[in-house]
């Protein structure tokens, strides 16, 4: 039987804290012109007033009853009441009055997917770009994992929330117990965070725009506080360099990082996903870097620099736009398309497919020749010297059709919509991936402004199953899932 207590307990702690998080933005409100301080004001307010009695009046004593399904709920939930009161700041500003638009741009923000229907961003007051930047680098890591670390309310049951929040099939753990790896986590994140804010600032960009860019950089979304995105800063390439490595550190596990941290190089190396990460990267910025310099004449350094940023930006689902890739050739923009199937490295803030479920059904794949051959052979699947479990196979294999199969329904639903198939696909394979630009008329300097409502909504529910790996939304409409063991 579901224990419903906790999950509207730990939904009400959920808006209390994206309450928490709006009123910081209203210090900026008043440091510029702030015009949007009673927007802002209220909607914390209406986050805490909601959230507070929901968590007082479902609070228990003991959370140690909280399951695999509670943890779904939990998670599934939050993510819906965090897109739905995120979207306040919007309406009441009347940045976007149409509440359609206003759920895109927080379901965009919340799962860092950076898609937006803003069509002159560099007009919104900056209280309201500060909120939206925001719900990028509260997404990123995850609010869930957030509250885990600083709250220590779930008891034991705080392992399945990480499970099905943390993103990707691999469950590498840097501390056994859960509550010390998410605060571990969101150090090393808030950490990033700080430094990047400072090279951005110390290489041009005003203490706002860096503060802006460091968190939605860190969270692989990116959201930007200029129209032309990290093209208005063409001419900077220290910018770039800098925006760049740090889009790598945030497509790269975690648990990399703690490993850096405490010198286990071994450890770093020892990944396979590590290397082929900075291995694809490699290649497909090789490949673009010598289209644009031999075939369209570009400058080496330019070429090698934007072929570098927009493989790193699509490749960790940041979405940061350099270049109109599109005039690139169809060649670049069919590699583009495959990129936006890739995703970052498992326990990054990437979202994606991820890199790991492509390695291991690639070697599962060759090794299934060798099988083929020799029948009788038990032949295991190894990744970074660890074999893989079947039940992890399997996982994979379902995750990669169930994917496809969305794909190919939400680009269906598009073009139903009146929408033309290329766009169609594109709109939904970087919304599914949490990319944000893609092609035809949703690439780099276009955006969703046009698309129908109903479109908006379809794209928006993509972005959050796509958040969250899709099993723990689907997993909700099983009629088993809703009966008691």
């Amino acid at each position: 039987m579901i224990n419903f207590k906790p999950i509207f307990s730990f939904t009400g702690i959920l808006l209390i804290i994206i309450g928490g998080f709006m009123l910081t933005a209203l210090p900026v409100s008043l440091h510029f012109e702030g015009t949007d301080f009673d927007a802002l004001l209220w909607s914390a307010l209406c986050c805490i007033g909601f959230g507070a009695p929901l968590w007082f009046f479902n609070r228990t004593k003991s959370n140690t009853d909280i399951g695999k399904r509670e943890g779904y709920l939990i998670v599934a939930l939050g993510w819906l009441a965090m897109a739905t009161f995120g979207m306040l700041p919007y309406l009441f500003s009347g940045v976007l009055p149409e509440w359609q638009d206003a759920f895109f741009e927080t379901a965009s923000g919340i799962t860092t997917t950076g898609a937006s229907v803003l069509t002159d961003i560099e007009a919104v007051s900056h209280g309201i770009l500060y909120w939206r930047s925001l719900t990028q680098w509260i997404g990123g890591m995850g609010i869930i994992v957030l509250t885990v670390a600083i709250m220590p309310l779930l008891g034991i049951g705080g392992i399945e929330l990480f499970v099905a929040e943390a993103p990707g099939p691999t469950s590498d753990k840097v501390h056994p117990r859960i509550r010390e790896t998410a605060k571990r986590l969101w150090l090393i994140y808030v950490g990033l965070t700080g430094m990047l804010f400072f090279l951005l600032w110390a290489g041009g960009m005003t203490p706002y725009d860096a503060l802006n860019h460091a968190l939605t950089t860190m969270a692989t979304g990116g959201f930007s506080t200029k129209n032309a995105s990290i093209a208005h800063y063409e001419d900077n390439a220290f910018l770039q360099y800098v925006i760049i490595f740090f889009m790598i550190a945030a497509g790269t596990n975690f648990t990399i990082h703690y490993y850096l941290l405490k010198r286990k190089f071994a450890n770093v190396w020892r990944s396979e996903e590590f290397k082929t990460f900075l291995l694809i990267i490699a290649v497909l910025t090789i490949i673009i870097t010598l289209s644009l310099a031999l075939r369209l004449g570009h400058d080496w350094e330019k070429a090698f620099r934007e072929s570098l940023f927009q493989v790193v930006s699509i490749i960790t689902t940041t979405g940061f736009v350099s270049a109109d890739y599109i005039q690139w050739g169809a060649g670049v923009v069919m590699l583009v398309f495959l990129m936006l199937f890739l995703g970052g490295c498992a326990g990054s803030t990437a979202g994606g497919i991820k890199i790991i479920r492509h390695l291991v059904f690639i070697k599962n794949s060759y090794l299934e020749f060798k099988r083929i051959l020799h029948p009788r052979a038990i032949v295991p699947l190894k990744v970074s010297g660890e074999v893989v479990a079947p039940r992890v196979m399997t996982h994979i294999i379902i995750f990669l059709l169930l994917y496809l199969l969305l794909v190919l329904l939400g680009s269906l639903g598009l073009s139903a919509m009146g929408i033309d198939f290329t766009t169609a696909v594109g709109a939904t394979a970087t919304s599914l991936g949490n990319v944000g630009p893609a092609i035809g008329a949703v690439g780099p300097v276009d955006n969703f402004a046009w698309m129908p409502p109903a479109a908006k909504v379809l794209l928006s529910f993509l972005m959050i199953m796509g958040r969250l790996e899709i099993f723990t939304i689907l997993v909700l409409f099983t009629p088993f899932f809703w009966k008691s063991n």
